[in-house]
């Protein structure tokens, strides 16, 4: 399935600092971003990684984690609302991700995303992790920090 390329993927990192009550600037940025997907304003995406991800960094990876029930509920908002794009991979996308990390040098879990982003016609991330994703060919990042 192919997209229009108005779509903005959504790493990991953004999703969880519009969550985050201990990184407050950075909080108040990235739920804006996730506000506007919500009210229809942009098309937010991502992808079934980012959404295990989401749900590990919530529970585990921030300075005041928050509870299994809460990040369930905010795992469930994004699942269940048509204002959200969900994408995955496939085998091939792992097959076409290992390629792609032997000559960008990126983490792979960086690259699987990329190749999903690819694979459904998705050019733009948000991220804040700029220095794994900027030397992909065809691949925009927003940082929205700058």
């Amino acid at each position: 399935m192919s997209y229009m390329n108005d779509e903005l993927f959504f790493d990991t990192n953004i999703l969880v600092y519009a969550y985050d009550a201990s990184e407050t600037k950075k909080q108040r940025a990235c739920a804006q971003l996730v506000g506007k997907v919500f009210e229809g304003e942009i098309i937010g995406v991502v992808s079934n990684q980012v959404l295990g991800e989401l749900f590990k960094g919530l529970t585990e990876s921030i300075e005041i984690p928050i509870s299994l029930e809460n990040a369930e509920l905010i795992i469930k908002d994004i699942i269940q609302s048509d204002r959200w794009m969900k994408i995955n991979y496939d085998a091939e996308t792992v097959k076409k991700a290992i390629v792609t990390v032997k000559f960008s040098k990126a983490p792979f879990w960086d690259i699987l995303i990329v190749e999903t982003m690819k694979e459904n016609g998705i050019n733009k991330i948000y991220t804040e992790n700029e220095k794994d994703f900027k030397n992909i060919p065809g691949i925009k990042v927003i940082n929205p920090f700058k």
